[in-house]
C-alpha cells in the first residue's frame, strides 16, 4: 500500500492506494495538520509514503516528525530531468514545484498524449505537456479566491463578498466573481489555443469545477491528479 500526500499551500490531500485503486483519502487545511493524527491511525498498512510538499519547511518538519514516530521514512518528491515517461523542459529542473511535476506525471499516466495540465488551487497553474511526454513550460497566476481577496485587501471600495457568475453583472459582488472566473478561464483557453492538434485539457484542484463550467474548450476534471502522479512515481521506484 502507498500513502500519497500532496501538501499544498492551503490544503493537504492524501490517499492510500493499493491493488490498483484508492482505498481511503481525505483533505485537511495545512494550518490544521495535527488533525491528521486521527485520520492516519491506520497508516501502518502503508508500505511506502511519498510526499509532494510546497507548503514550506514547517509543514515538512511536522510531517517528518509524524512519520518518524511511526517508523516510516517518506520519499520527498522533487522534479527531475526525466521520470515516468515525462521530460522536464525547465532549464533547472528542480525549480519546478513538486506538485506540478507530480500532476504532469499523473496526466501522462492517464492520457499518454498532449495535454494542458491545469491545477486550480491557491495558485492556478497551466502546464503544457507535449505528445512525446515533454513538459514544454507553463504559467502561474493567482488562484480564484486569491484574486478575489487581493481586490478586497488592496482597494477601498471592493468587498470580499460571495457573488454569482453573470453574463452582465449588475452588482459589485457578481462583477468580482464574474471577472475572476473569466480571467481564469481566459488564461486557460489562451494556453490551450497554442497546444498541438489533438491535445486534451485536464483540470484538478479545489476551484477546478467552478472554472470548468465557464470554459469553451473540452476539459476533463480529475480529482486526484497530483496523487495519481505520486503513486506512479512510487510504483516506478519499486520496480
Amino acid at each position: 500500500m502507498i500513502l500519497a500526500v500532496d501538501c499544498g499551500n492551503s490544503r493537504l490531500k492524501w490517499g492510500l492506494h493499493g491493488n490498483g485503486r484508492w482505498h481511503r483519502g481525505g483533505t485537511v487545511p495545512v494550518a490544521e495538520l495535527a488533525s491528521l493524527a486521527k485520520s492516519w491511525k491506520r497508516i501502518a498498512a502503508a508500505d511506502k509514503v511519498i510526499v509532494a510538499n510546497v507548503a514550506g519547511r514547517s509543514a515538512r518538519r511536522w510531517l517528518e516528525s509524524f512519520f518518524a514516530r511511526r517508523s516510516l521514512i517518506p520519499t520527498w518528491v522533487e522534479a527531475k530531468r526525466r521520470e515516468c515517461g515525462v521530460t522536464n523542459g525547465y532549464g533547472k529542473p528542480a525549480q519546478l514545484g513538486a506538485d506540478r511535476w507530480a500532476a504532469l506525471i499523473g496526466a501522462w499516466s492517464i492520457l499518454r498524449g498532449p495535454c494542458l495540465v491545469v491545477t486550480a488551487g491557491t495558485a492556478t497553474t497551466a502546464d503544457v505537456l507535449k505528445g512525446d511526454g515533454t513538459f514544454a513550460g507553463g504559467t502561474i497566476l493567482p488562484g480564484l479566491e486569491l484574486m478575489k481577496r487581493s481586490l478586497a485587501h488592496r482597494t477601498a471600495g471592493l468587498p470580499l463578498a460571495r457573488g454569482r457568475f453573470s453574463v452582465r453583472p449588475r452588482n459589485t459582488a457578481d462583477a468580482i466573481e464574474t471577472g475572476c472566473l473569466l480571467a481564469q478561464a481566459g488564461a486557460i483557453e489562451r494556453m490551450f489555443a497554442a497546444m498541438e492538434p489533438g491535445a486534451a485539457c485536464l483540470l484538478a484542484g479545489g476551484a477546478a469545477g467552478r472554472i470548468a463550467r465557464h470554459l469553451s474548450i473540452p476539459a476533463q476534471l480529475v480529482d486526484n491528479l497530483v496523487l495519481e502522479g505520486l503513486v506512479r512515481i512510487a510504483e516506478e521506484a519499486l520496480k
